[in-house]
């Protein structure tokens, strides 16, 4: 052991990867390092190896988009079929490590979603080993344009390029995300492909999960121990994390053949976009909406029953993502980022102006709408009378209250009446 490798933290950059620590483990090459196979607990604990046995991820690529991709190390010898660089400091094929603080992140992102080991038995090994890899290199706070930019470039040319299913081993810091990202992530929903996104780390600051992990459509993975508890520095929490998967004591490569340790969703992130290469390529009739469907519907509920904010709708269980029988769906479990952005982006723009007047005036309507109904005037709410439109207010409320008021000073008189007429009797 070497100690502290590197330390993941941005504080000046909008967007980090979301690595926590990681630690050289072996200073020799890939080729002699064989106890690294078995350190890598979560092929069996998490039904990876169950799942080879239908396939290992063949005709999928996974895109990664990260510092780059060192294609050249031992367990990603031929899985490299493309790339880019989108920062201005890689190669044009994105497998020149960028960035002055850990640029063998996207290396070792790459070895856990699509390693193919070096050997059978040693060296690491992804999830989908025999999947395909996309090394696209971007700078975080660094490079010819601002890390945001680069982001919403580097989706565009992944789902160009092929990608079924996109890695972000990256956050934000923040919940929100520019309206670059809008167009970009709806690119790639609408031409099916999967974005998983790593939900950050507390340990690097990140203590509630941020872009693009707050996206809806987007598969959000939470972080948990070697014994399937909730990591506390090697994971954030959020209402948008749909499965957990290991992000501690993670093994990965890294440039120059060196294996390290290391810890958060960074690792965690890659485990299960290899895991959707599988259930890809196991059932390729499959949309998008419908492999995140099968992740989330077929992980082992841990937790609160049902979703919640640390472990989603459960750990990942890949044997079952791949092997089980699941009802087919017509919408994103995670939601659509569609009808995010009309809410929310495009609230004003769509209220239609209203009309100049014309010469020839409008024939009046044939009868009078119920006030209230759809077809009264004004936005309707959900909440009907609970919470009234205005349209309501100004058409019942106050001719109703009128018409109290008239009943209720016409009680008054009778009842003054009646009191000075028993007056009289009794002075009488």
């Amino acid at each position: 052991m070497c100690g502290l490798l590197v330390s993941r933290r941005w504080a000046t950059t909008a967007v980090a990867a979301t690595l926590v620590v990681a630690s050289t483990i072996f200073t020799g090459t890939a080729a002699t390092a064989d106890p690294v196979r078995d350190d890598e607990y979560w092929l069996d604990t998490y039904g990876i190896r169950a799942a080879w046995a239908t396939t290992r991820g063949d005709g999928v690529t996974i895109a990664i988009i990260d510092t780059g991709v060192d294609g050249s190390v031992a367990e990603l010898a031929g899985a490299v079929v493309g790339g880019a660089d989108f920062s201005g400091l890689g190669s044009s094929n994105g497998q020149k490590p960028v960035g002055a603080d850990g640029p063998e992140h996207g290396t070792m992102v790459a070895s856990l979603a699509a390693g193919r080991g070096t050997n059978a038995t040693d060296g690491v090994i992804g999830s989908a080993p025999a999947a395909s890899i996309l090394a696209i290199s971007i700078g975080f706070g660094e490079g010819e344009s601002n890390s945001d930019d680069q982001i919403a470039a580097a989706v565009r040319f992944a789902v160009d390029e092929g990608a079924d299913v996109i890695n972000m081993s990256l956050t934000r810091n923040t919940r929100d995300w520019p309206e670059s990202w809008d167009d970009a992530f709806s690119y790639a929903a609408d031409n099916d492909v999967v974005i998983v996104a790593a939900a950050g780390n507390r340990g690097s600051g990140t203590t509630e999960v941020g872009a693009p992990a707050t996206m809806p459509g987007v598969l959000t993975v939470g972080g948990v121990d070697i014994s399937g508890r909730a990591s506390f520095d090697a994971s954030s929490q959020g209402i948008t994390i749909a499965v957990a998967a290991p992000s501690e004591q993670l093994v990965g490569v890294v440039p120059g053949g060196r294996y390290v340790k290391w810890s958060g969703t960074s690792g965690a992130t890659p485990i299960v976009a290899g895991i959707v290469a599988l259930v890809r390529a196991a059932h390729p009739g499959l949309d998008a909406n419908n492999i995140i469907n099968r992740i989330v519907k077929t992980a082992r509920d841990t937790g609160a029953p049902g979703a919640d904010p640390i472990y989603g709708f459960g750990l990942i269980d890949a044997q079952a993502a791949v092997e089980a029988s699941v009802p087919r769906v017509s919408e994103n479990p995670m939601g659509s980022l569609a009808e995010w952005i009309t809410v929310h982006r495009r609230a004003e723009s769509i209220q239609s102006p209203t009309p100049a007047p014309t010469s020839a005036p409008s024939a009046p309507p044939t009868s009078t709408p119920t006030p209230g109904s759809a077809d009264a005037a004004g936005p309707q709410t959900p909440l009907g009378t609970i919470l009234p439109t205005v349209s309501l207010l100004r058409n019942v409320g106050i001719p109703l209250a009128v018409l109290v008021f008239f009943i209720g000073a016409f009680g008054v008189v009778i009842v003054v009446g009646v009191k000075r007429v028993r007056a009289v009797r009794q002075t009488g």
